[in-house]
């Protein structure tokens, strides 16, 4: 049995569901859909799951069943392309409410024709975080392409999640302030001497929550001549593409710091290959000194995402401070700070550790690049964290790079706002 550790501040914390996209180079079967997301569960356990808890421990887990549990939706609407507005608006909807996970299981996705005579099949699969990270969710948005294009079967990969027992690498502990305020925060809690926070209560507040602060989602193209003419001027000056987009958006942003996600799946011993769950992290780069060139900044930048790869202490901070806090502490700190818990350990941890306080920082999470016959096309849609105002989420498929922002308006989305949601291209301001 898989218990939530580290993956349990994903638990109480709404927005924390994302989606990928993908156009599969084989004509439209509704049968053949509803095959492959049969074998897709019988591949990873956690398709078959809802969420379990143990009330004595206060522990939640995993409760795999014997079916799956994923949501299917055969759209009868047919699409041009990957790129048509519907698409956004399903997984808007989707991700318009709070999902019971006792009841739902964490992935939902839908089916189009595509092309005039539903020659492809587009698909949006969308996931809680606690199914799995970006990296995996695209793994597995792949192995369905490959099912259902070319009869590829995807090889069982049993669930094993960062546990107690598959920590994380020696020289990682917390920087010592970092510790101690956890410590405080942890005594401060027990001395508060509260219930733990109950989810259906979680649940109802964050419904609310996430009604009134729904993200807006747009695309962006960039084409492979400019990706390639982007990749050959990163290796000139000694970076790297993701560099000189973090760069981008920290000047179009007037932003000082950027959170930025980080596979660990090569570094973590106890990873299966091919299984769901978290295995990423994320740290912040900031960037104090004013630059007036691109590249100066993006090398800037390079320097401080290679100094926290190679420091295990920086790159596990936010793993490590998951880890150490008391779990009902950490379920709570979402809540107190806006005002649904009294607690004054949860707010404190919410407000300057999570940035709950307010939806201001920025964040980028690139996927990578891949190459593939059966997905021809795909784009990545990250999570709206309550911590963070805009988030761009990055993916290469076959030379051409799609860019999906999720940022929060604060305006009332009409008319106006349904003919801006979706796809134009964006050719970048800076020439490569």
């Amino acid at each position: 049995m898989e218990y939530l550790y580290t993956e349990r501040a994903h638990l109480m914390c709404p927005g924390m569901s994302f989606g990928i996209t993908a156009e599969v180079s084989a004509p439209f079967d509704e049968k053949r859909i509803k095959d492959s997301f049969a074998v897709l569960a019988q591949a990873h356990p956690f398709l078959k799951a809802l969420l379990g808890h143990d009330r004595r421990s206060n522990a939640y887990y995993y409760d795999i069943t014997e079916i799956s549990k994923t949501e299917l939706i055969i759209k009868k609407k047919m699409l041009a392309d990957l790129e048509d507005a519907e698409i956004l608006r399903e997984f808007e909807r989707l991700t318009g409410y709070e999902w019971n996970l006792f009841n739902e299981g964490m992935l939902k996705a839908s089916a189009w024709k595509i092309g005039e005579t539903g020659e492809r099949t587009g698909f949006l699969l969308v996931f809680h975080h606690l199914l799995t990270d970006g990296r995996g969710a695209l793994g597995l948005a792949q192995e369905l392409a490959e099912y259902y294009a070319r009869g590829k079967k995807p090889e069982y990969a049993p669930e094993r999640l960062i546990s107690a027992e598959n920590t994380f690498p020696d020289k990682n502990r917390m920087p010592l302030i970092s510790r101690m305020l956890v410590n405080k925060a942890n005594s401060d809690w027990k001395r508060e001497k509260h219930d733990p926070p109950d989810y259906s209560r979680y649940r109802d507040f964050a419904g609310e929550y996430i009604k009134s602060n729904k993200p807006f989602h747009a695309l962006s193209r960039r084409s492979r001549e400019e990706v390639e003419a982007m990749t050959f001027s990163c290796r000139e000056n000694g970076i790297t593409v993701n560099d000189l987009l973090i760069a981008q958006m920290m000047t179009e942003e007037g932003a000082d710091k950027i959170i930025i996600a980080s596979d660990l799946r090569s570094r973590l011993p106890g990873y299966n290959s091919g299984s769901l769950g978290n295995y990423s992290t994320a740290f912040s780069i900031e960037i104090k000194k004013k630059h007036k060139d691109i590249y100066e900044l993006a090398k800037a930048i390079h320097k401080k995402v290679q100094k926290t790869l190679n420091d295990p202490a920086a790159l596990y901070l936010i793993l490590n401070c998951y880890e150490s806090l008391e779990p009902p502490l950490l379920d709570a700190s979402f809540i107190s700070v806006r005002g649904c818990y009294n607690s004054k350990a949860a707010k404190f941890i919410g407000t300057m550790f999570f940035g709950f306080a307010s939806p201001s920082g920025h964040s980028i999470t690139n996927l990578g690049k891949t190459e593939s016959v059966s997905m021809t096309k795909a784009y990545f849609i990250p999570p709206a964290s309550p911590a963070i105002k805009k988030t761009l989420g990055i993916l290469t498929v076959n030379g051409e790079m799609t860019i999906c922002t999720s940022e929060r308006l604060h305006i009332q989305m009409g008319a106006t706002g349904d003919k801006e949601r979706g796809f134009h291209i964006d050719s970048p301001k800076q020439k490569y």
